[in-house]
């Protein structure tokens, strides 16, 4: 069995405080928005033309797809979430570069920083709200910010930077 370098341990270590660092922003920005922006069921705050801030309590995954209900169904939607941050967890202890260590740490806290939204208030909370006209994106948080880059870093490093030897 190989050692593990210094600098490898840097790496991960880096993708482990990436996962902190979004699971604190997110949670910290949500605690604000719920307590104090949007006290008491408040209206949308309009941004500019095609953005708005609004409290939305999503009960599924992205676009509301598998919207859990129940307490067996939210149940189910955290264990495959943990199950998957898990996975991630497991992934992330045998990279050796940066660039894939912090994608696979933005997941990690945006994917943690939603389960804790369901564990505690049966939902998640989402804020950003981006429209046209009548055609309306998804609204999301941080988390799911978190989420989105962390794939692009990973598709960017599998795309341009990846190399044909495995990690690890």
């Amino acid at each position: 069995m190989a050692t593990v370098t210094g600098s490898v341990v840097k790496v991960r270590l880096l993708g482990v405080m990436s996962a902190v660092v979004t699971l604190a922003l997110d949670q910290a920005h949500k605690a604000y928005m719920e307590y104090v922006f949007f006290p008491a069921h408040a209206p949308p705050v309009k941004i500019g033309p095609y953005f708005d801030l609004m409290m939305a309590w999503n009960s599924g995954v992205s676009y509301s797809m598998f919207s859990a209900h129940t307490a067996s169904g939210r149940f189910w939607l955290l264990a495959v979430t943990l199950a998957a941050t898990l996975a991630l967890a497991l992934w992330l202890s045998r990279v050796s570069k940066p660039i894939v260590a912090i994608g696979i740490g933005l997941l990690i806290g945006g994917a943690l920083g939603n389960a804790l939204d369901r564990f505690r208030f049966g939902a998640v909370a989402d804020f950003f709200y981006f429209h046209i006209g009548s055609f309306s994106w998804y609204i999301f948080n941080i988390a799911d910010c978190g989420i989105v880059a962390g794939v692009g870093l990973l598709l960017l490093d599998g795309l341009f930077f990846g190399d044909t030897k495995p990690q690890g």
